[in-house]
């Protein structure tokens, strides 16, 4: 059996929130509060919640762009939590990012030969020769002509700059790439042409996906495992397929009731989520959806729910549901 090449476990990270004339820290902003999960080597596991759940800052964390306040990072089994910048280089060679603004992941003052060299010459990999030779291939991989070296990224549509951050991802031939909304800013007719490349790419280079996304109709396209975030924690995770049937979670049926449908004349029953996200600063006791949740009772408002197995492979934290 393959071992997973992405090991979470327990993964927090608290902002610390400082206030007063000496800006001594008062509170912390829990963006993400106690997440685990894995991820099997060629395997998409789609990241899905509302904007401020902390789906961006567990990315961020993963890849070490932040230091993690707890918890467990490991990655083909060796743990890479602590690691200082030295020590993680190997690793940044396997483990790349595709942010979701691609104008402002490009530094516009290079043109796109200079973009796309630069991991070979930080990682010190090849000649001058075969890092030119090797950035026209990456080009034509994504869809892009060869010709496009000489460019700026401001010559280019979002979808081509979007195709140029891909490039720059898989230049190093990583094992991982967290892609953070990658087609979130993009056209609709633009986002298929992506996520067929994102697809097409895993197949030939066999890439593992983090996707994360609040898009639940982008995230069914692609991803084979699907992880449901709300305030910094995971509250339901299993097969892709299996939580569009039958998702157990009251905030996962209501993501699912949102998804639009192309037939006019079929009538959906939207579930409405009541009120605002709270603040992570300050979150709710016990479960933390307790406040919009329309099935709450009164063990959710002080007691924290567990994320457990209901099915096999399929796990969610709610009361009513570890009641049934």
């Amino acid at each position: 059996m393959n071992e997973p090449i992405l090991e979470v476990s327990g993964l927090k990270m608290h902002f610390p929130v400082k206030d007063g004339i000496m800006l001594r820290t008062s509170k912390f902003n829990k963006a993400v509060d106690d997440v685990s999960f894995h991820i099997m080597p060629g395997e998409t596991l789609g990241l899905v919640g509302e904007s401020g759940c902390g789906k961006s800052t567990l990315g961020r964390c993963i890849a070490r762009l932040y230091q993690p306040t707890a918890g467990s990072i490991k990655f083909e089994g060796n743990e890479i939590t602590g690691l200082g910048s030295r020590a993680l280089m190997p690793y940044r060679q396997h483990i790349q990012m595709i942010f979701q603004d691609p104008m402002e992941s490009l530094n516009s003052r290079h043109t796109i030969g200079d973009i796309l060299e630069e991991p070979f010459i930080i990682h010190k990999i090849g000649d001058k020769v075969s890092r030119k030779k090797r950035v026209k291939e990456l080009l034509e991989i994504v869809g892009l002509p060869a010709r496009s070296v000489s460019r700026y990224p401001f010559e280019f549509s979002g979808g081509q700059r979007q195709r140029i951050c891909i490039a720059r991802s898989i230049a190093l031939n990583p094992k991982l790439i967290i892609c953070d909304e990658p087609v979130s800013a993009l056209d609709v007719s633009i986002q298929s042409q992506i996520l067929n490349l994102m697809n097409d790419l895993q197949q030939e280079f066999n890439l593992s996906y983090l996707f994360i996304a609040h898009d639940l109709a982008v995230v069914k396209h692609i991803s084979d495992r699907i992880a449901i975030m709300y305030l910094g924690r995971i509250v339901e995770s299993g097969e892709g397929q299996e939580i569009y049937k039958n998702p157990l979670h009251p905030y996962t049926r209501s993501l699912m009731s949102a998804i639009p449908v192309p037939d006019p004349h079929r009538k959906i029953k939207r579930q409405i989520i009541s009120g605002d996200v709270p603040s992570p600063i300050n979150p709710p006791s016990g479960c933390t959806f307790h406040p919009r949740c329309p099935e709450v009772i009164d063990e959710c408002k002080y007691k924290v729910p567990s994320l457990e197995t209901i099915t096999q492979g399929h796990k969610a934290s709610c009361h009513l549901i570890a009641k049934a």
